[in-house]
This record gives structure tokens, sequence and C-alpha cells, in this order.
């Protein structure tokens, strides 16, 4: 019997790597595009989005990622960036990418970059990344929950949530328990919504300092209009 030669088997393997990748919607099933802001909400949950939260006292940097209790507040809107050059505008699932919140204040924790990372040490989802390290590539997944929804793996494992310590909001970290895993949904940010967080700088100052103090997550987000 014949085999296969070499150009045989790189062109199944290249046809079949492109099967499995396909392109990321957000919850209005539109392309998620590169660089532009959504934000991530956890589904089949009662909370809202996802913020940057101390995770320890001392020390306190860098910040861990906690998804808020109020269910109305859509959280702090993220990015998505290609770790390696790629030549299109919009996500794909199963492809290397870099997460990293937008937001013009940032008054703790200057000297870490913005990206989402692994912590190597705790497996916590923390702020501080790298672009092209290891335990800063995410990827997006298909999940079936719910139409336009999705989970992030990494190399560690799944992203996942566990009861936090301060009013057991969900902190994110890496897990194989698929019953911890996070499942998401992008929803994009308006121009509105954007005016709208740059016009309310004292407020959120506020929001940040309780935040970052683990004061009462519930109050936080009343701060705002």
């Amino acid at each position: 019997m014949k085999k296969p030669s070499v150009t045989c088997l790189l062109i199944t393997f290249l046809l079949s790597a492109a099967v499995c990748v396909h392109g990321t919607t957000d919850a209005d099933g539109e392309p998620v595009k590169v660089g532009e802001k959504y934000f991530m909400q956890p589904v089949k949950s009662n909370g809202g989005g996802l913020v940057p939260a101390a995770t320890n006292i001392l020390p306190f940097c860098p910040l861990g990622i906690t998804q808020t209790l109020l269910p109305y507040q859509p959280g702090l809107p993220v990015s998505f960036r290609y770790t390696e050059t790629i030549d299109r505008d919009f996500i794909t699932t199963d492809t290397s990418i870099n997460i990293e919140f937008e937001s013009d204040i940032w008054p703790v924790c200057n000297e870490f970059s913005k990206l989402w990372a692994v912590d190597e040490s705790s497996s916590a989802i923390i702020i501080g990344g790298k672009q092209k390290s290891p335990n800063s590539v995410f990827k997006v997944q298909n999940v079936t929950v719910e139409e336009h929804t999705y989970k992030l793996t990494t190399s560690y494992g799944t992203v996942g949530t566990t009861p936090g310590a301060w009013l057991n909001a969900p902190q994110l970290l890496v897990t194989n328990d698929e019953s911890k895993t996070l499942v998401v949904k992008f929803v994009k940010v308006e121009d509105g919504a954007t005016k709208a967080t740059t016009s309310t700088r004292p407020g959120l100052k506020l929001l940040w300092t309780l935040c970052l103090k683990k004061a009462c997550i519930d109050i936080l987000y009343n701060l705002g209009p």
C-alpha cells in the first residue's frame, strides 16, 4: 500500500486546523474585533461583570479579578489582541490572545500592566502580564451553554471561579474542575457607555478605593450614575 506523501499529510493537517477555528461573536452575534472594547460578563450567574480587585492585604499588588455582586453592573471593559501578528481584525477561537483591561482610571499598582495573567504560585488570574509570556496567553473556546457564549482556557487549565475571601464574590482562577468553569458572553461597549465612564471620574475613584480595600463590594457600584 502506498504511503501518503508529506505534502498530503500537511494539507490534511492544515484543513483540520482550519475546521476547528471559528470566529468569536459578541452577544449580538457580531464578530469580536481586535482592539475594541467589550464587557466580559459571566452567564448563568447572579452577579455582574468583571473588575480588578485586590486578592491580598499584603502584598497589595498585583490585583486579581473578581465578578461584581450586583447583576446590573457591566464591569470594566477589556480588549483582545493576538499574541502574534495575524492578518485579520476579528478574534477566532482556539487562537492565542492577550486580554487587557481598558480604563483611563488606574490609581494603584501602576507599575503593573493591565494584561491578564495566571499567577503561577496561586493559580489566580491577576493583572500584570506580559504580551508573549506563557502565563499571559489565553484562548477563547466554544461552549454549548447558550448562543454566543464561551470559556477561556490557558496552558495551566480552564479559567473558572471560586468564592473569594470578601463576601464570597467570585474570584477568577485556573482550574481543572469543570463545575467551576467560567462561561462568559462579550458585550460590545457602545460610544455612549464609554463617554459616561469618562464623565464620572470622581465616583469611579471612590469606587476603586472601596474595591481595593475590600470594604464592601455591594456599595461599590452604587457610586456612579
